[in-house]
Formats: C-alpha cells, structure tokens, sequence
C-alpha cells in the first residue's frame, strides 16, 4: 500500500527518523495542519483522498487523537477502485464507533457491496459489520448477510464470512437476529462440500442453538452424518488433514454441538454415533511420536468421551475411556493431567457408580500438589464431584490439610465445597460441627457469611446438637488466635444454648463472658454488635453476671457508632427493669427453627463458575446435583424465553440472606429426575409444527395409500416421493424413495419424522439417510416401524432440500391403525357369537354415509373389497344373508397393549346411495379408529 504512495512512504519514513518525542509530534502536527487544509480545499481525486486518509490512519495507530478524515473515509467506500474502498473500509472500521452518526451515512455503500457479484467487495463490507455493527446497522443489515450465506451463487470465502459476521452480531445483538425463523436454512449449510464453510457454519449453529435447542434440533442428525464421513468414511479433501485427523477443529465442535441435546432414539442415529464414537477411541489407543498429530488426536478424544459421557455412563465405550483417563491423570504433559480430570470430572458427575473413579482416588488427591495451578483446581473440581458417604470423611480430612497451604486463588472455592460435602455427606451432626468449625479456623478470611449462617441454622434446628455445639465452640474461643467469623459463631451459639452447659465445670457464666468478651476488642462493629445481643440473652439466663453485663451496656452507650451505641442504650434500659418484669423474657426468648429451605452455599458455588461462549452442559457435583440442575432448568424455561447468549444470570444480593429462611435436613433427594422425558418430549413436539402439504392430488395419494401397500405420496416439478410397506403382526417396513426430477442435485437433503405419541407408535430410519439426491435417479430410505398401542394420527415426514433455494415438505406417512391388522376367518356361528358378545357403544362405532355407484348405476363391489382387504380385514361368506352386504373381522397387533380383535358389518344401499358401517371392538380406542379409516375412501365425499 505504501510503496503506491510516495506521500505516506515519506511520511512514515520522518516519523520513524525523529529522534525523541518532541519531533515526532512536531511532524505529525505539521501534517494534519496539511492534511486539514486539504480536506477544506475540497477537490480532491480519489488518489488524493486515499492517500491523506492512509496518513491519518498511521497517525490514529501510533495513538494520537484525530479529529478529520471521517467524511472522506465514507465517500472512499462508494469508489469502484480496490485499493480505494479497502481504505476507506479500514478508516471506517478503526476510526468509527457503533453509535457514530457518520455510520448511518455507509450503511447504503455497504449494502451496495454486499449485493454486488464480487467477492472481494462483499468480503470487505461483512468485515466492517463484524467489526463495527452496532444495533442500527445489525437491524439494517443482518437479512443482507444472512442472503450472502444463503445464496447457492455465493463463493465459499464469502460463505465463511458471513457465518461468522452473523455469529458477531448474534453475540453482540442477540434479538436482532430472527434464529428460529432461519434455523432449518442455516442448517442445511452444515452438508456443504467445503469443509472450511462447514467450520463456520457449525460455529454459528453451536451458539444459535444453546438459545434456540427446539429450532435447531435438525443439527444433530447433520452433525452425526458428517462425523460419519469424516471419521468413519475419511470423506475429505488433503487440504483438510491436520497431522493426519480430519479436521480435528469440525470433529471438537460436531461433537460438542451433540452434547447440548438429548440422547436421540433413532437406532440409526444411536447406532451410526456409537461407530464414530468407537472409531475415534480405537484411533486414539496408540501414541505417535508426533506431539501436533497427538495433540489433535486427543483433543478429539477428549471431546468423544464427553459425548460418551453425555449419551450412556453404562455404555462399554464410557469404560474404555475410564481407562483411558486414567493413564492420562498420570500423563507428564500438563495440559493432557488436566483435560483428563477435567474429563474424569464430568464422568463423576454422570455416572450411576463412581466405583471406577474412586481406584484413582490417592493418584487425584496427589495432583492438589501439582505445579500447575489449572491442574490443581481440576483436581479440587474432581475431588467435590467424586466425593459420596463412603469416602467423605477422607476427601473433606485432605481437602482441609491442603487448605491450609492452598493458592489463595483457590480458598474461597475450596471453602464452600468442603462446606458443602460435609452438610452433604455428614455421617453425624458432630463430625459436621467440628469440620464446619475447623474449617472457619483455618480459612480465615475466606470463609463467606454463608457458611456460617448455614452452621448455625443447622445447630438451631438440631436439638440434639445444642449442647455438643456449645461446648466445641467455646473450647475454640479459648485459643489465642481466633477468626471473627468464629467470634460470630460463638456469639450466636453461646448466647442463644449457653445455659445449657452453664453447670459443667469450666464453663460456668462468667468464664463464657469472659472468653467472649476478651474477643470483641479485636472485631468489626457488626460483630460486636452481635455480642451485645449474646449479653442480652445472658442477661436472662444468667442473673448472676447481670452486674457485669450492664456494666458493659454502660461502656458501649458512649461509643462513636450510631449502630452499637443505639443497642446499647436499648440493652441497656431492658436489664435494668425489675426482675419480675417479663418484657426481658418475651424479648430473649429461644430461637425457633428454621423452615426447611435449600442451602445458599450451592448457588453461590454454582456462580463462581463464569459462563463462556459454550455453556457448559453439566456442572461439578454428583449426579442428584446435574439431574437437580436439569430439572430446574426445564421448569424455569419459558416457551418464549429470551436468549441469554453464554452471559451469567445477575447475582441478587438477597441469596445470602436467604439462606436463614430455612434448612433442609433431609439430604440429597433420590427422586428420579423428569429431564430425560422432558427433553425427549422437546424434540418430539417441536414447537415449530411443519406445515402439512395438501391439496386433491397429495390427499387422493395417502387414501390410497392407507388401503394399499404401494404407490406415489407426493409429486410436484422437482420431487417425487413413492412408497412401498409391508406389515407383518405389530412390526412394519416402509421404504420411502426420493425421486430427483430435475437435471441438478438436491443437496443438503434431511428427511425427519415427527410421530404425535411415542410411547404408541415408534418411527425410526434402518440407517442415516442420504443427504444429496444425484440429478434425474433417487434414493432409497427405510423406516422400521413398531404399533405399541392405539394411535390416531399418522406420523409426519418432513423433506428439506436445496434446489437454487431451499424447499421443505412435509408428508403424512401412510401408517395408520389397520396397517397392524391380521386377517381372521370365522364361521357365522362365532362371528355372531363374539358379535352379541362385544355389544354396543362405546365399544361400537356406526355412521351411516353417501356413496358413489359405478358408471352403471350398480353398487362399487370391486371398491368395497378392495379397501376392506387393503386395512387387513379378513372378508367372511356366507354370513350375512344380504349379498350386498360386506362383514369382515381381524385382529390388531400391538406390542404393548398385546391383540384386540375386531369385527365389521358393511352395508350399502344402492337406492338410497347411502352405506352403513359398524365396527365392534374389545378396545373403546379401536373402534372409532378403524371406523373413520373404513369410511373415509368408501365415502363419496373422498378425494378423487
């Protein structure tokens, strides 16, 4: 750029040539005096404004103020040269801020440039919405960068940028950005050939989708299908191979994007993930002397185990990688020690037994000494997540032995999680009174107002502990050295159950107040403060030291501090009433207990943990606590809920205080946790219902379908969709093909079934469809299908492909109820036994409907027959005396609710054109079913 500038070559070359300070300003001064005047003068050619811009620009990088250039930078953005427009770029995106009014002025040159067939303008312009877009210019021209991503004429580099544009606005401008409504069309990107702009894409669908997890739910068959490619099928270019992986940095973020979704219940899903998963282990077995191709190599592993993790803790591939993480916690590379606790910690978190865990348990406590101290605070981490009642009292004794030469980084953390394992896990009051007070006296200033507000809930709930408690602290107050929070404590404690003790020797009244009271000269106003209500209290328990502690009340009424000074005075107006007088015991009475509440100590460790760009999909604790987590989540998300973006919720500043209201001293709830259900039912349901495609022609094709066992469901001037079934007892097979009529191929092809009721009917794929249709051929998929109970509504198949723009489908599968029927032949002896048998409503449906004749006026036999043995009734002679008249009987099969039999009377009218069904049934849910499948394409009223 310079060497074209011999002005700016110049100009660069005085400013590095001046010797000190002084003459550096000098020269810059003279210049910008210049380059003013200049701008002033006007008439300026492009050449010109380039070049002053460019010196303006220098002069703004070596960090002095500049006032000029601003307007000339936006006009250099409308020039057509090059090296023009990438100035005037540079000048906007370092000069300009994202509320500048000159902003508003480029906004249109910008659109221009994104609009343009040119993939340097374009590529110029996303690089000044990334790197400025304030809300205006998101508002105005995120639809513009979502179409240069979109768009199948786009080039791949623009593709990239683009992605990333958007995830720079969607960071910054989270409700600008429509995310559901353009989910399904950024998705489909994720099946581009380029593996770069599947990077990019992948990168923006992980952060739209920790906000918008129903929309997106699409991503994960896209997600699993090109791991498939990627680690199973090596389908991908050389330029992609990093040391031999695949693209190591696609595989990471693939396979975290799978972990922020339930496990699917597709068996090809499940099972084509199980080969990836087992794939990359298997790779990852032997070390390469090669450090970049180990380093990719386990990065992905690392992340396989977490999906592993996240899928089954039960499954053999999560035992493999306990193994594996064992030799890893041993590893000399610091880095590997600490993403294998890391990884060990989330398996500790997950898994139903931490049997396989606790062998390393001695080799974890060890790396608390590690040099590192990343690799400490992850093996602090491993520890509070691997602790249960077995090993409580170990883990608590070395993590209170390591407090007291830990970093003071790490204390604060270390005190809650001691805090909390040992009121988790306490295997008696006692040993959870003397850990909580040892703990207070070795973390010192570490120790928040929680943890001792939580200490004295439990004692004031615990009748039992009262009198243990008193004792305990007041042996702690005889030490020289003593915390204020210990002060507090035994403020509390002394004042509220020292008479309990009152009688044993050496811990008479007197030598309570003495201990107590030598602390307080050393301690805050608040907690002093706390101390004159521990007299108080005494004042009414132990008249034989009311003297005394009037005496005290006196002192402290001439004190500086409003606080003390106003308690005092009020102490002490109350201990020098008569003796008699009650108000001094209805004032001092007991403490009650506390409500049962949950514990403070867990929220405020939860928020030690900042949020990043990826939210983590667990948290440190044991399983009751993620499952805990989980279900609170599902009950707090709201079906509009705003994005959150990876931020933290704000911290109240009441959660503290909080904690009094109440204590629960039940234990960790062995309830089974609903989030598995709920998650499930989420990507059942979507809240996004596909539109159902209709019209004569679609409806005429699924009738027949519902009687026939092949034919077209769906075709139009690109696609054609066929069907062939075959059924056999509750079990059934559909072969779906996807016919491309048209000379390019269908790309970023995904085809997903959404079914009404799960738990009555299962939809799954053989194995993962195809995601590309070749031009003029078609391709095959295959669904198993299983009836467990009654259903009503078919599934839906929903098609989205890529043909120049991006067109979704969405099908109603012919699976009905009778497609699970058998056949029956009876004689008319047990037909109409079982007839009489069955009865009436509600287990008989009858309708009575109009019919179409033939074109001779006469009955449609040959129609009746048909549909009756197309829904899999058995059609019975010689039973109804009418030869007009159709009776038929079958028997359903399902899996769940085992067989129901079924029987038919079919009676049409030719004079009256009008035809009777009645259907008697075992089943109330049955038989309105079959009747409404029998009439709807015998009915003149059917599609045609």
């Amino acid at each position: 750029m310079a060497s074209n500038m011999r002005g700016l070559t110049q100009f660069i070359a005085d400013i590095r040539g001046a010797r000190v300070r002084d003459l550096e300003e000098k020269r810059i001064n003279k210049e910008m005096a210049n380059i003013r005047k200049k701008f002033k003068d006007g008439n300026l050619d492009g050449y010109q404004k380039k070049k002053y811009v460019a010196k303006v620009l220098y002069t703004y990088i070596l960090g002095y103020k500049v006032d000029v250039g601003h307007m000339e930078a936006v006009n250099l953005i409308s020039s057509h040269k090059y090296s023009e427009k990438q100035i005037g770029y540079l000048a906007v995106t370092l000069l300009m801020h994202e509320n500048s009014d000159f902003l508003r002025l480029v906004v249109n040159s910008i659109r221009k440039d994104l609009d343009e067939n040119n993939e340097i303008n374009n590529c110029l312009a996303l690089h000044a919405i990334a790197n400025v877009g304030g809300t205006e210019m998101a508002e105005a021209l995120c639809e513009d960068v979502h179409r240069l991503l979109i768009s199948p004429t786009s080039q791949s580099m623009v593709k990239k940028k683009a992605a990333l544009t958007l995830l720079r606005l969607y960071r910054k401008h989270p409700d600008v950005i429509p995310a559901a409504e353009w989910a399904l069309r950024i998705v489909s990107i994720m099946d581009d050939t380029d593996l770069g702009v599947v990077l990019c894409v992948t990168t923006l669908v992980m952060t739209l989708a920790q906000d918008h997890l129903e929309p997106f739910a699409v991503c994960y068959q896209k997600a699993v299908d090109r791991l498939h490619r990627l680690v199973v099928e090596h389908e991908y270019a050389a330029t992609y191979s990093y040391y031999k992986v695949p693209s190591p940095w696609l595989q990471v973020k693939l396979l975290r994007l799978l972990q922020y979704y339930p496990p699917s219940e597709d068996h090809a899903i499940r099972t084509t993930l199980h080969q990836v998963l087992e794939t990359i282990m298997n790779n990852s077995a032997e070390q390469s002397r090669n450090m970049q191709h180990n380093n990719a190599q386990r990065a992905v592993l690392f992340e396989a185990i977490g999906l592993a993790i996240h899928l089954d803790t039960n499954s053999p591939l999560v035992g493999t990688a306990a193994v594996l993480l064992a030799r890893f916690i041993s590893s000399k590379e610091t880095n590997v020690r600490y993403l294998g606790l890391d990884t060990l910690a989330h398996l500790a978190a997950r898994a139903d037994s931490l049997e396989a865990i606790k062998k390393h348990q001695a080799h974890v406590i060890l790396s608390l000494r590690d040099r590192d101290i990343s690799v400490r605070r992850r093996a602090l981490d491993l520890l509070y997540s691997m602790c249960d009642v077995d090993n409580s009292e170990t883990i608590v004794g070395e993590l209170l032995q390591y407090l007291k030469v830990a970093d003071y980084a790490l204390r604060e953390e270390m005190v809650l999680k001691i805090a909390v394992l040992t009121e988790k896990y306490a295997s008696s009051y006692r040993w959870y009174v003397d850990t909580i007070l040892e703990l207070i006296s070795a973390a010192g200033d570490h120790v928040g107002d929680e943890v001792w507000y939580r200490v004295i809930q439990i004692i004031t709930n615990t009748e039992d502990l009262q009198a243990y408690a008193s004792r305990v602290v007041f042996e702690r107050l005889k030490s020289p050295a003593t915390h204020e929070s210990l002060v507090k404590v035994g403020g509390y404690v002394l004042g509220e159950y020292g008479h309990l003790v009152a009688n044993e020797e050496g811990l008479s009244p007197m030598e309570q107040l003495q201990v107590l009271h030598t602390k307080s000269q050393f301690c805050s106003a608040s907690t002093r403060a706390l101390l004159l209500t521990t007299y108080i209290k005494w004042v009414n328990v132990f008249p034989e030291i009311k003297p005394q502690l009037i005496n005290i009340f006196e002192r402290y009424r001439h004190v500086l501090d409003s606080e003390l000074q106003q308690r005092a005075c009020e102490f002490y107006a109350l201990a020098s009433r008569p003796d008699d007088d009650e108000l001094l015991q209805n004032v001092c009475e007991e403490i009650p207990p506390f409500p049962a509440r949950e514990s403070a100590l867990l929220s405020r460790l939860n928020k030690k943990h900042g949020a990043s760009e990826d939210k983590r999909t667990w948290v440190h604790g044991g399983k009751d606590v993620n499952q805990d987590r989980e279900a609170t989540k599902a009950k707090q998300t709201p079906t509009g809920d705003k994005p959150t973006n990876g931020s933290a919720a704000p911290t109240g500043t009441s959660d503290v205080l909080a904690s009094l209201h109440g204590l629960d001293l039940s234990g960790p709830s062995s309830a089974p946790s609903p989030t598995t259900a709920v998650a499930s039912t989420m990507l059942a349901k979507p809240s996004i219902a596909p539109h159902v495609a209709v019209g004569t022609n679609v409806d005429r094709w699924f009738e027949k379908l519902t009687y026939t066992n092949e034919g077209v469901l769906y075709e139009d001037i690109q696609i054609q969709v066929g069907v062939k079934s075959r059924y056999q007892g509750h079990i059934g097979q559909l072969a779906v093909y996807m016919g491309n009529k048209i000379s390019v191929p269908l790309t970023g092809f995904t085809t997903k079934v959404d079914v009404d009721d799960p738990e009555a009917l299962s939809v799954s794929f053989a194995k993962m469809p195809s995601t590309m249709v070749a031009p003029r051929s078609q391709s095959q998929h295959i669904l198993h299908v299983e009836c467990k109970k009654a259903f009503t509504t078919p599934p839906i198949m929903t098609v989205s492909f890529l043909a120049g723009s991006h067109q979704t489908i969405a099908l109603r599968l012919p699976i009905v109820l009778t497609k699970f029927m058998e056949p029956v032949t009876l004689g008319p002896s047990d037909f109409f036994e079982r007839w009489k048998l069955i009865g009436g409503p509600p287990r008989e449906a009858q309708s009575v409907f109009p019919i179409n004749l033939t074109n001779g006026g006469e009955l449609d036999h040959n129609k009746q027959q048909q549909v009756l043995s197309g829904q899999k009734l058995g059609i019975l002679t010689d039973v109804d005396p009418n030869v007009n008249n159709f009776v038929a009987a079958g028997v359903l099969h399902m899996s769940a609710d085992g067989k129901i039999g079924c029987l038919l009377r079919l009676e049409p009218n030719r004079d009256a054109k009008l035809c009777r069904v009645t259907v008697r049934s075992t089943s109330e849910d049955v038989v309105g079913e079959v009747q409404r499948l029998i009439q709807k394409p015998l009915s003149a009223d059917a599609a045609s």
